[in-house]
């Protein structure tokens, strides 16, 4: 038997945030056992029709009931593979599955779901392996922020500068694995525009750090003779510097004690 199954999409006015804000919240119904879900979706308390359940502006609202509409069909999902479904049984479900994501570290996660599935398809988990530590350095940022999670709405290109800043003077990363992790959060941001959680990715004009020139592993002739015309103060490198420039002037069928007469 099918059970009685409701979503109701309500706020808090009591819990304003400091920007004016308010979380979205729904409220899930079956067979008369309730439990709470956040959407991550947040609107102003004067933008909410509580009448209609819904928020004014357009594009939050229309992301308010794709996130109903997923729901359902995992509420559908879960009672057709096991035949029966609780509301915490579909609150885990779509808590695991990140159903839709909407917060940075939410799709992180989503994200590295799919590059484990990819990496056993291909049998290389090089790329999932890499993302867990990318994740756990955002993670970090996020926690020295006094935040367990943000909003994709609201990271900002000084968010990213700040992460660039954190990565550098906290974590001591080198030019090449700031730029890794700058491309991590690049990656998830222009998911959530793909999502159409974002119109725009706010880092995309953000400069990656520059790579230190290449170390030479040769010396030049030139190099090479400035070298052994400068005396050493140190005695053992002054004797080397000097069997040096016998040997580099020595002919070749002239050995180096020969031409040094040693």
């Amino acid at each position: 038997m099918r059970s009685t199954f409701s979503l109701l999409p309500y706020i808090n006015r009591s819990k304003v945030k400091a920007d004016g804000t308010t979380a979205v919240l729904c409220r899930i119904t079956i067979d008369g056992k309730q439990t709470v879900i956040s959407p991550g979706i947040y609107c102003r308390p004067e933008d909410w029709n509580g009448r209609k359940n819904e928020i004014k502006s357009a594009r939050e609202n229309s992301r308010l009931r794709e996130y109903l509409r997923m729901t359902e069909e995992a509420y559908n999902e879960i009672l057709k593979s096991q035949g029966v479904v609780s509301a915490e049984m579909l609150k885990n479900y779509i808590t695991l599955n990140n159903i839709h994501p909407t917060t940075l570290l939410q799709m992180g996660e989503w994200e590295r779901e799919r590059l484990k599935k990819h990496s056993e398809e291909i049998d290389s988990t090089s790329s999932y392996r890499s993302s867990m530590y990318y994740q756990k350095y955002l993670t970090n940022y996020l926690m020295s922020l006094g935040k367990k999670d943000i909003g994709l709405e609201e990271v900002t290109e000084d968010f990213g500068k700040a992460y660039k800043a954190f990565l550098k003077r906290c974590k001591n990363f080198g030019a090449s694995q700031t730029n890794h992790c700058l491309r991590w959060l690049n990656r998830l941001l222009y998911l959530a525009v793909d999502k159409e959680i974002i119109r725009v990715n706010p880092c995309e004009e953000m400069e990656y750090e520059t790579k230190p020139e290449a170390r030479h592993r040769y010396i030049s002739r030139e190099e090479f003779k400035k070298i052994l015309s400068t005396p050493m103060y140190d005695k053992r490198m002054e004797l080397a510097r000097r069997a040096g420039v016998c040997g580099y002037n020595a002919p070749a069928s002239t050995s180096y004690r020969d031409e040094c007469g040693w």
